[in-house]
């Protein structure tokens, strides 16, 4: 019984261990962050209402760390700015 519990408790160990690895692995990407506020502000420069694309442009910019050149669409160059949407399932980047 003790034996099982000695080996119970090491695979558990290491499945932890794993996880803390993996996790580290996943967060840490080489990519140089880019300069959302500069980007959002040519994205949104022609924006009908310039505080609301800000907003939501620099949240697409901080989770995505792209924002799509130009002021409008361009989608391409940036899938994951792309695919955000709202609760309502409506895209969240401008």
């Amino acid at each position: 019984m003790a034996v099982f519990r000695v080996l119970l408790a090491s695979l558990l160990i290491s499945l932890l261990v794993l996880d803390f690895v993996h996790a580290d692995m996943v967060t840490s990407d080489n990519a140089p962050k880019i300069d959302c506020k500069s980007r959002c502000q040519e994205r949104c420069m022609l924006s009908s209402r310039p505080n609301l694309c800000h907003r939501a442009c620099e949240t697409c910019c901080a989770r995505c760390n792209c924002v799509p050149p130009g002021t409008y669409g361009n989608y391409d160059k940036c899938p994951c700015y792309a695919n955000l949407t709202t609760h309502g399932g409506r895209r969240k980047c401008p």
